[in-house]
């Protein structure tokens, strides 16, 4: 889970900003939406971000995505750029390092990561973990003389003098400590258990225009579990699709076909070049058909139809979509963040999805950005308020960062939503 994340001329985000997910004292919905950690910790499961367009919003969420990407992202040589972007609205900030700090918890063990590099070179990486109340340094990175200097904590971490130097040699200062580690076989247990987390617990964000179709169907082909949550929740949600089958079809494919896919194409990463060598060897190709069962009642009686994807709504795609990337939070303890969360989705059904999510008790988190004042008036009804966020964009470009309960006197609102409207928490439309 994540408590805290720290961003520094990234993007719109030039001034330091903190974002976090810690509860405050207050006790509504507390069994289901905060996560007791330990005697001193309490993580919220949800958070939502308002702000008018270009304040800054999504560019929260593209910080988790940068970083897990640079976790795992290998550099060809050492001219490949990092892939962070510095704050462009500002001549002197274009020049200056960019900086990141991520405190999550595997598990009950609290991390702290450490990043601060430019577009050509890192100049400071570092994870350590707690045990108590003091960090303990695990790895630290630094670059001497253009390269990267490597120092781990023997008493934390064991590992041979071989082993480091391998790590030391494959890790190119354009790259992340992590893609060098991937590269050599030593056990480094509570490193992996950091890298691991962020490779499996941390989902990829869901854009406005990312199509969720082929994500669901793998997923329904794969879990007859997640199948029955999804036609469970369409059916509550007032959709008439009382079944779903995904099955996996497999076509032959032609000479000109496979030529075509794989023709300069190495796989943009193992498993993808795993399965061009499949189609390769066995000459076909898997495709996955989803049916909806669709049963309704008309001058007939009750009858049922099988429909295509193709034929079903913009708005049922998206909430096929949306749910099945949810079943997977829930399920697997993750991070999910989800950018214009209304998208395609009918008020109603947003509080839905949102009501469905936040009643089940999880160690998951969900962070999304959204222009639906509307959800404001579900404060103390269903949502937290220290899950309110808001970003406002400065004349200067500069995103700011905040939260509701940053506010004094919330608490003596009649109604959250007017406050906001009425400009009271700034993150609205300049007249």
């Amino acid at each position: 889970m994540i408590q805290e994340l720290k961003i520094k001329n990234f993007l719109s985000f030039k001034d330091e900003v903190r974002f976090n997910f810690e509860a405050s004292s207050d006790k509504f919905a507390e069994e289901s939406q905060v996560v007791q950690i330990n005697e001193n910790t309490r993580l919220l499961r949800f958070a939502i971000v308002y702000g008018y367009n270009a304040s800054g919003k999504s560019n929260l969420l593209m910080v988790l995505d940068f970083l897990a990407y640079f976790w795992s992202a290998k550099r060809k040589d050492l001219d490949a750029e990092t892939g962070v972007v510095p704050f462009k609205l500002d001549r002197a900030s274009t020049d200056e390092p960019s900086s990141f700090e991520l405190v999550f918890y595997v598990g009950n063990t609290k991390y702290w990561y450490q990043l601060e590099l430019d577009q050509h070179q890192v100049y400071l990486e570092k994870l350590s973990y707690y045990k108590t109340t003091q960090p303990i340094m695990l790895f630290e990175r630094t670059l001497k003389d253009g390269q990267s200097d490597i120092q781990f904590n023997p008493k934390a971490e064991k590992i041979s003098p071989a082993a480091k130097d391998m790590i030391s040699v494959n890790c190119l200062k354009n790259m992340s400590f992590f893609v060098a580690r991937n590269q050599v076989n030593v056990s480094l247990p509570l490193i992996d258990a950091a890298k691991d987390w962020m490779r499996n617990q941390l989902m990829p964000i869901i854009s406005p225009t990312m199509g969720l179709t082929s994500y669901a169907q793998r997923l329904t082909a794969e879990n007859k579990n997640l199948i029955s949550y999804l036609v469970k929740f369409l059916h509550e949600a007032d959709f008439n699709i009382t079944d779903i089958s995904s099955n996996v079809i497999v076509k032959q494919l032609t000479d000109e076909a496979i030529k075509f896919l794989t023709e300069d194409n190495g796989g943009e990463d193992e498993a993808s070049a795993k399965e061009l060598e499949r189609i390769k060897k066995e000459r076909t190709i898997r495709q996955i058909q989803t049916i909806f069962e669709h049963t309704v009642k008309n001058t007939n009686g009750t009858e049922t139809y099988q429909m295509d994807k193709k034929d079903e709504s913009t708005g049922t795609m998206r909430t096929f979509g949306v749910e099945a990337a949810l079943f997977e939070a829930l399920r697997n303890a993750a991070v999910l963040p989800v950018d214009e969360f209304e998208t395609s989705l009918h008020p109603t059904l947003q509080e839905k999805v949102l009501y469905e999510y936040l009643k089940t008790q999880s160690r998951s988190q969900l962070i999304i950005t959204t222009h639906n004042d509307g959800l404001l008036d579900l404060v103390d009804d269903l949502i937290r308020k220290d899950s309110v966020w808001f970003t406002e964009k400065k004349p200067s470009g500069v995103t700011e960062l905040y939260k509701l309960t940053d506010f004094r006197g919330v608490n003596r609102l009649s109604s959250i939503r007017e406050a906001y409207k009425n400009k009271r928490f700034g993150a609205t439309m300049k007249k």
